[in-house]
């Protein structure tokens, strides 16, 4: 799955991750508010600690950056990503989005 501009609504991912094992789930969100309530699977990444994770990810991976709504940090996080050669876009929605 190709990524664009926008991000991807929640019924494309739930459907890309039932179909595609290459798929990571970023939450770029403070580790409290990871501890709260996080998408199951997801890994917290903090989005000021992105770019250090950097050299151990996968360049064959998509990664799906979310946050609480989806937009603000998961943006800027899927950004970060694409600009270091990463496949990457974000959640429209983010974490709350998926547990409504």
């Amino acid at each position: 799955m190709e990524t664009s501009n926008k991000c991807i609504a929640l019924e494309s991912l739930k459907e890309a991750l039932d179909n595609e094992s290459n798929i990571v789930i970023f939450d770029v969100r403070s580790p409290e508010e990871y501890t709260e309530r996080h998408i199951p699977g997801a890994i917290n990444i903090p989005l000021d600690t992105v770019e250090s994770a950097l050299p151990n990810l996968d360049k064959g991976k998509l990664y799906i950056t979310v946050c609480k709504k989806g937009g603000g940090r998961s943006e800027a996080g899927a950004e970060k990503l694409k600009q270091a050669g990463y496949n990457a876009t974000w959640l429209c929605g983010g974490t709350l989005g998926w547990f409504e």
